[in-house]
């Protein structure tokens, strides 16, 4: 069984984590930004529904994408390269992170209701205050078409979701990231779970062991400098491609 934990509980080691459901570590009533900033440091994330208590999380095998392994797939590049010939879209960063939230917390297609829970919008809402949780969006048409939000210490990312409205807009927003990562010397982005998807778009599972150690001695490293990204667009990351 798994540990109900009081806000001055610290977190149990991961290898307490069960095997089934795999990753599962502890259980608590309520969610804030000092419990997100301890939980990520140990390799240890949320995800729940809003008729759960609060569910906290450290898989093994973890899925992660290093950065150097990201996988542009030729329609992918094809459509980098015809929206920038045109001017179809725009990529920024920390335009706006509460919209890129609710984004993410749209309703989707075969899906009923949303993970991202209003205690979740604060909790993370106070760490992008505190510059630690960042946006990446898609802008066409004057309007936002897509984004990813996620977590941020030291050299690490720790990604959360993503959204589209329009084809490939959040798979844009995750090649901008990729570059601005590559650019930082950040070379693994945290994926948490394992899904089709993301494997490809080339992230793989690594064993958790490996995960918390790379972790560990990445958030401990100088930060991004994210401000002089803020509302910066930053389209150009994609000529790489």
């Amino acid at each position: 069984m798994i540990p109900w934990l009081t806000p001055d509980d610290p977190f149990p080691p991961v290898e307490r984590s069960l095997a089934h459901p795999n990753g599962l570590l502890a259980a608590s009533g309520q969610i804030d930004a000092d419990a997100l900033i301890d939980a990520y440091s140990h390799g240890i994330f949320p995800w729940y529904s809003a008729t759960d208590p609060v569910l906290w999380w450290s898989p093994d095998p973890r899925m992660v994408l290093f950065t150097e392994e990201f996988v542009a797939r030729r329609s992918l590049v094809r459509r980098i390269r015809s929206g920038l010939n045109a001017g179809r879209f725009e990529v920024r960063v920390d335009v706006d992170f509460a919209a890129t939230m609710r984004g993410c917390a749209a309703p989707r297609r075969h899906q009923e209701g949303t993970w991202i829970t209003d205690e979740m919008f604060d909790a993370y809402g106070d760490l992008h205050r505190r510059g630690l949780a960042h946006s990446v969006e898609v802008f066409g048409g004057g309007r936002r078409i897509g984004g990813l939000y996620g977590v941020a210490i030291g050299r690490m990312y720790f990604g959360e979701s993503m959204f589209s409205i329009e084809p490939d807009a959040s798979k844009i927003a995750l090649a901008a990231l990729v570059q601005l990562l590559r650019l930082e010397k950040v070379p693994m982005l945290d994926c948490q779970q394992e899904t089709s998807h993301l494997a490809s778009l080339g992230a793989r599972g690594i064993a958790r062991a490996l995960f918390c150690s790379h972790v560990a001695a990445a958030v401990r490293q100088p930060p991004i400098e994210w401000p002089r990204y803020r509302g910066l667009v930053v389209t150009d990351l994609l000529r790489a491609y």
